[in-house]
């Protein structure tokens, strides 16, 4: 293992962590008008509807099934699934959730590079997540056919293990990867750095998204109405255009 994979396996993890946790609160404390998607939906609606569903939908799968997949330890499921059935469950579903995130992507992409007035209102930030997100999944759907070589899961539980390393600060987690090949640490590199520029883009709007699951156990608002009193004497006040 050489310098730059220790530093990009080892500490870069921990780098983009930091910048994602406090760059968020930051951003949410001194700029909260920024807070939101900055939807292009009012100046065309066009492909927005089957591009934005179905990238969030693979998008959304995705990372619950690379959180619970990667994080999950393989003495809590060795009893009901082997490694490498596990692995082929996650090739199968993996896949068509990313090319469902995959295509819509593209879509949005394209939308956003043609349409001359969404072009115009686009940040810079805006495109190159799209290019970065669009790198991403095409990355994560090359390591399908190269996880078929694989078959046993041996790949799967050294990425997994690396996973678990990382965020229970155990050292050498890096060396996990040195039989991991370019594809693959393409895609967990790009991945960190999506986490790592989260902070400085509208990606922070999916923080809203979690947080709003909390207004589900908010009690309910009691509103009632409240009838206009008028002391004895004094006249009704006049209903707007009523006659002299």
């Amino acid at each position: 293992m050489n310098t730059l994979d220790h530093f990009l396996f080892g500490l870069y993890p921990y780098i983009a962590f930091v910048v994602f946790v406090l760059g968020s609160l930051i951003r949410f404390d001194r700029d909260q008008y920024t807070w939101k998607s900055d939807s292009s939906q009012m100046l065309k609606m066009g492909q927005l509807r089957w591009g934005s569903n179905l990238f969030h939908i693979g998008v959304l799968f995705l990372f619950f099934g690379h959180t619970v997949g990667m994080l999950t330890p393989h003495f809590v499921y060795e009893h009901f699934i082997s490694a490498g059935d596990k692995q082929l469950m996650a090739m199968i579903s993996g896949g068509i959730a990313g090319l469902l995130g995959f295509v819509g992507v593209t879509i949005l992409l394209h939308r956003r590079l043609t349409e001359p007035r969404i072009r115009i209102n686009s940040k810079t930030s805006d495109i190159v997540l799209l290019v970065m997100l669009w790198l991403q999944l095409a990355l994560g759907l090359a390591t399908v056919p190269l996880s078929g070589q694989h078959l046993d899961g041996s790949m799967m539980m050294k990425l997994a293990g690396w996973a678990q390393a990382i965020v229970t600060f155990q050292p050498g987690a890096a060396e996990l990867l040195n039989e991991a090949g370019f594809v693959f640490k393409a895609h967990m590199f790009l991945g960190l750095s999506i986490f790592f520029l989260f902070p400085f883009t509208r990606l922070v709007h999916v923080w809203s998204g979690f947080a709003s699951v909390g207004y589900l156990m908010r009690p309910y608002q009691v509103v009632r109405s409240r009838r206009l009193n008028v002391p004895a004497g004094q006249n009704q006040p006049r209903q707007p255009g009523a006659g002299v």
